[in-house]
C-alpha cells in the first residue's frame, strides 16, 4: 500500500534507529522481587536518551496471545468498520453476571476499555467478521495476523501471536497518528487509554490476560518525547499474579525516571 510504505518512511525518520536493543540483565532484580519470570522492551524516545532496552531478549521476541492488549487495535478496527461510533455510544449490558462487577452493567468505549468489558469487543468481532479482521491485522502488520480460532476469541484463545518487540513497534506506530486509520480515530482510542496523568506526563496502558500469561503495554508521554513499553509474565498463580505487571513495569520505568516514583 503506498500510503503505508510511505508512512513507514514517515516513522523511521521520527524514530530512528540506534543500534541493536541494549540486553538489561541488572533487571532482573525486578523481576526475581516479584518472583516472575518474563520479559520488558522499553524504547526511549526522550530527547536525550534515545535507547531501547530490553531484558529477556529471546522471550521478546516470540509471540504470545496479545489478549486483552488486543483492544487497542480492535477499538480501530471497530471505529473504522462502524461497529462503534465514539466514546458516547452505550453498549446495554446482556444480564449475564460475569466474575467481573465491573462488567455487569452498561458499557461505553471509555469504560469497556477501562474495565476490560470482553462481551463488548466480542460484539466488535461479531460486527467485523474474521476476513475483515484478517485484512485489517495485516494492514497493521499486527503480529502473525491471524484470526483464526478452533473456539472462544481469537485474541486470547485462537492463533492470533504478537511480540513484546512487535508491540512496541505498533504503539510508535499510534503514538504518531501513523496507522492506516482516520487520525481521530487513533487520537480517540489513545484519550480511552489514558491511565493516569501529572502536570507534565501522561502515561496511557493496557493490560492483557489469557490465563497463563499476562501483559502490560503502552507509553509514557512526557514533553521531551515518549517512553514506550512492553511487558509480559507467566501467571502460575492466575489472577494471584496479576498485580505483577504494573509493578515490575512501574518499578522499572521509576529506575530510568521515566515514570515519577510515588
Amino acid at each position: 500500500m503506498r500510503v503505508q510504505s510511505l508512512s513507514f518512511l514517515l516513522l523511521a525518520v521520527a524514530f530512528p534507529i540506534y543500534g541493536a536493543d541494549q540486553e538489561r540483565s541488572d533487571w532482573a532484580g525486578f523481576f526475581d522481587e516479584f518472583d516472575a519470570k518474563g520479559t520488558i522492551v522499553v524504547a526511549d524516545e526522550r530527547e536525550k536518551s534515545r535507547a531501547m532496552w530490553v531484558y529477556g531478549q529471546e522471550r521478546a521476541s516470540k509471540r504470545f496471545s496479545p489478549a486483552s492488549t488486543f483492544k487497542i487495535p480492535h477499538t480501530l478496527f471497530a471505529l473504522d468498520a462502524g461497529a462503534v461510533r465514539d466514546e458516547f455510544q452505550v453498549f446495554e449490558w446482556d444480564g449475564v453476571e460475569r466474575s467481573f462487577a465491573g462488567h455487569n452493567h452498561d458499557q461505553n468505549l471509555r469504560s469497556a476499555m477501562r474495565s476490560s468489558a470482553v462481551w463488548v469487543f466480542q460484539q466488535f468481532a461479531k460486527d467485523i467478521g474474521e476476513e475483515r479482521a484478517g485484512r485489517y491485522l495485516r494492514r497493521i502488520d499486527y503480529g502473525n495476523a491471524d484470526p483464526s480460532t478452533d473456539e472462544g476469541d481469537y485474541w486470547i484463545y485462537g492463533n492470533l501471536g504478537i511480540s513484546a518487540q512487535e508491540q512496541v513497534s505498533f504503539l510508535k506506530w499510534l503514538y504518531k497518528n501513523d496507522l492506516p486509520f482516520q487520525s481521530e480515530h487513533q487520537r480517540l482510542v489513545k484519550d480511552v487509554m489514558i491511565v493516569e496523568a501529572g502536570t507534565d506526563w501522561i502515561l496511557r496502558a493496557k493490560t492483557g490476560w489469557d490465563g497463563q500469561m499476562g501483559w502490560w503495554v503502552g507509553w509514557v508521554e512526557w514533553p521531551s518525547g515518549p517512553v514506550f513499553f512492553a511487558l509480559n509474565i507467566d501467571t502460575p498463580n492466575r489472577t494471584g499474579d496479576l498485580a505483577k505487571r504494573e509493578q515490575i513495569t512501574r518499578a522499572i520505568l521509576q529506575s530510568i525516571d521515566a515514570l515519577p516514583t510515588p
